[in-house]
């Protein structure tokens, strides 16, 4: 009856969200199952209901934040256009949105420096760009632009889109803070196409 009650309070996305803030704060190395659950109030054991080891929890909480990505940019493309953008800078927009309000989430997903941990994260930010270059594509086929510029186009904005959030993400600068940037940022980008 205990294990159960404890159980349903420690859920599984509380472990996630303690474990991601833990990862990036005193770094993936130095933080053990059993600093986890004292960081959470639970034992150790507690955790082991939910993930076998360190690294499935790892994991886990990578896999989660590029699938939340992948809706992100996903929706970003079928909601209604806003007034004076188009669909590729609503997509770097929202790329941005996510990247400076989730920065815990975006510095696992994509500035993790540790070789091992990379190991985990490589497959999904390779899923994750796949995704965003064939929306840009997408955009581009509809618009007539050159063929040529299909493939480095994508990557081109990719990685702007990245740097900016690079750049603002030591600060913990939340989006809204920088949001005219962001858009003026995007503007001259996508005059360039």
């Amino acid at each position: 009856m205990a294990r159960r009650a404890v159980e349903q309070e420690l859920s599984r996305e509380r472990i996630l969200e303690s474990a991601r803030h833990l990862f990036i704060t005193k770094g993936y190395r130095a933080i053990s199952m059993r600093s986890i659950g004292q960081h959470l109030g639970y034992s150790h054991g507690s955790l082991y209901y939910h993930f076998k080891e360190k690294a499935e929890l790892f994991y886990a909480i990578v896999v989660e934040d590029f699938n939340h990505v992948a809706t992100l940019l996903s929706q970003a493309m079928t909601k209604p256009s806003e007034e004076g953008m188009t669909r590729v800078e609503q997509l770097l927009m929202e790329f941005i949105r996510f990247g400076l309000d989730h920065p815990y989430q975006y510095e696992i997903m994509f500035m993790i420096r540790d070789e091992e941990l990379l190991a985990y994260c490589r497959a999904e930010q390779g899923r994750c760009f796949e995704l965003f270059s064939s929306i840009v594509r997408s955009h581009m086929k509809e618009e007539g632009y050159v063929s040529e510029d299909w493939q480095s186009v994508p990557l081109t904005l990719f990685l702007s889109a990245h740097g900016f959030i690079s750049y603002y993400i030591q600060d913990k600068i939340s989006f809204e803070d920088v949001r005219a940037a962001a858009e003026a940022h995007i503007k001259v980008l996508c005059r360039s196409l």
